[in-house]
């Protein structure tokens, strides 16, 4: 065996080799580090300041970097890494940390970093960043959308979103369903209700008219009128009548001019529809995809819940304890604990008007006959007050529901079906779907549903129709539910509402 001569300077180069691989570690997320149990490790952080302060030698940053809810101390020692270097890395500022995790003799952290380096990457000026280390309204963070991730708040309800999003899929997955993509431009209106975003490439200062004076939209785009989908239903249908299982999960949009907290115009709904299920098999499905939901909340979110209910309880401090929201985490287990009542609307409509809400006037829409159409206050009061837990109605007047809807011997019902929630009404809204064609086209008819352009979804029912049932949740209305936010604005990142398109 023969050794290559070594030249001088060899081992110096090769210190040095080794010292830049140690300046050159690759990032360490704090959610790691917070977690970790070597002590003896060298390592990276990245991220952004929460706060920082001094005392007498030492200066101490909470930094985070949006992997976890929880904050890394970084001490640093002001002795061997001057003041003056420090003096720019404000709250908002982003800063690359090297140092050596060492446990905390501080309360509510079990590490922090002694730092032996620090590099500032980008700094945020304290007279112009907007986010000080100060409470600041939901109203002032949603005109600083582009910044409010940043804060705990914003933080914590955007990763329990992923994880929503996330446990979502996997639930329709582990059951053998198959995941469709819906159209967002469709020229079809699911709901009936003509409140959809028009989508044109037209000139709108030189629009083309026909010889009747109307808009000539055989020289669109699509050579016809079309929109914003309201739904992905009806695609899902198709699906389901050869896949047997399928769900959507997309956008959705509504042109409501509508400023409410319940009310967005643009939102997400997960839509499953399935081959060969009655009422009964859908509110069954419905049942155990939320209580799978929360149940994923509660064992992979446990730090997001406890801040948002820490939060939620400052929020109604003042509020009389009769007028305060139930406990976040209380309410969550709350739905977990109990069977969902299973009610008709005639049930419920008996039970609304002979309650003393009614009787004396608390309603602000007072319950007189069967037929109306019921509102969030006696959603709620059925499921807060009469039956202490979540509530399904089912069997709702024929003229207040959609076209598509399974129709009742009766004449006069519908099989749909409303999943009500403690503290918001209505989180689910579905049924079983009329499979039969002459039903299906007479109902179509009274209802003025354009046949021309659903020919696609009558045939259906011509070839080899099945009994199938869906629904649509509303994934900001579970959001709001599941986080315990008031206003559905804060549980979207980017909210579209009447006269707001900003960022």
């Amino acid at each position: 065996m023969h050794f290559l001569p070594v030249r001088p300077g060899f081992f110096v180069f090769l210190h040095f080799f080794f010292d830049q691989i140690s300046i050159e570690v690759k990032r360490t997320e704090i959610k790691h580090a917070l977690l970790s149990e070597d002590f003896e490790q060298e390592i990276k952080v990245m991220g952004w300041v929460r706060t920082k302060r001094t005392s007498k030698n030492v200066a101490f940053i909470a930094l985070n970097d949006g992997s976890v809810m929880h904050d890394l101390q970084l001490v640093v020692d002001l002795e061997k890494i001057p003041e003056e270097s420090l003096a720019l890395m404000h709250t908002g500022a982003s800063v690359a940390a090297f140092g050596k995790l060492i446990p905390s003799p501080g309360s509510g952290q079990r590490v922090e970093l002694a730092v032996s380096s620090i590099e500032l990457l980008g700094e945020a000026n304290p007279d112009e960043y907007p986010l000080q280390p100060k409470k600041h309204s939901l109203e002032f963070l949603r005109e600083k959308a582009h910044l409010r991730f940043r804060t705990r708040t914003f933080s914590a309800i955007t990763r329990l979103r992923h994880a929503m999003i996330f446990a979502i899929h996997k639930f329709f997955n582990d059951r053998g369903f198959y995941n469709i993509h819906s159209p967002i431009i469709t020229a079809s209106d699911a709901e009936g209700a003509g409140e959809m975003f028009q989508v044109t490439t037209l000139k709108l200062e030189k629009l083309p008219f026909d010889e009747n004076g109307e808009i000539d939209y055989k020289q669109d785009f699509f050579g016809r009128k079309a929109n914003l989908t309201v739904s992905g239903q009806l695609e899902a249908e198709l699906a389901a009548l050869a896949m047997s299982k399928v769900y959507t999960f997309g956008p959705t949009f509504r042109a409501e001019n509508s400023n409410t907290s319940r009310h967005l115009a643009e939102f997400w709904m997960i839509e499953p529809e399935v081959a060969f299920n009655d009422i009964n098999d859908n509110m069954d499905l419905a049942e155990e995809m939320l209580k799978y939901l929360i149940s994923y909340a509660l064992e992979n979110c446990s730090d997001e819940l406890q801040f948002l209910s820490k939060r939620q309880q400052e929020e109604e401090k003042n509020k009389k304890p009769e007028d305060r929201s139930m406990e976040l985490i209380e309410k969550l287990q709350f739905v977990l604990a109990h069977p969902f009542e299973r009610i008709t609307y005639t049930e419920a409509i008996d039970i609304l008007r002979n309650s003393n809400y009614n009787k004396k006037g608390k309603f602000a829409y007072p319950i007189e006959k069967w037929g109306a159409d019921l509102q969030s206050e006696h959603e709620r009061y059925l499921v807060e007050k009469h039956f202490k837990k979540p509530v399904i109605l089912t069997d709702y007047p024929r003229e207040i529901k959609a076209f598509y809807m399974k129709q009742n011997d009766d004449g006069k019902t519908v099989r749909a079906m409303d999943v009500l929630f403690p503290g918001i009404g209505e989180i689910i809204g579905g049924s079983q779907r009329e499979e039969v064609y002459e039903k299906l086209l007479q109902r179509m008819e009274e209802m003025h549903i354009p046949l021309e352009s659903m020919w696609w979804f009558l045939e259906t029912r011509k070839f080899g129709t099945v009994p199938h049932a869906g629904y649509g949740l509303g994934f900001e209305r579970l959001m709001l539910f599941v986080s315990g936010m008031t206003n559905i604005r804060d549980v979207i990142p980017f909210p579209r509402t009447p006269l707001n398109c900003e960022f």
